[in-house]
């Protein structure tokens, strides 16, 4: 599978875990040059507190489009060190 943002491949694996129609993408699948820290969190019932990262791709930003859930609860403990994408970036095969 293959992450695309902005005509640029930015994480690809064989190895994803669908979690709600999300490809969890194993943390060392994405290429760290185009993602940046954020300070965004969210909290979702039974995955846990999620937290974000932005995209830097060509000098185009995409705030907040990865997320990672760096302590999943035990319902969610499969995508623990895996990263997903929303906010226009493609999954491709």
């Amino acid at each position: 599978m293959k992450a695309i943002w902005n005509n640029t491949v930015i994480a690809e694996s064989d190895d994803t875990v669908v979690v709600e129609n999300n490809h969890y993408f194993p943390a060392e699948a994405i290429k760290k040059e185009f993602f940046e820290d954020s300070i965004a969190q969210t909290t979702c019932p039974w995955k846990g507190r999620a937290s974000y990262y932005s995209l830097n791709v060509n000098g185009e930003k995409n705030k907040d489009a990865a997320w990672y859930y760096p302590e999943p609860k035990d319902a969610a403990k499969e995508i623990k060190g895996r990263v997903a994408f929303w906010k226009g970036v493609k999954i491709e095969k």
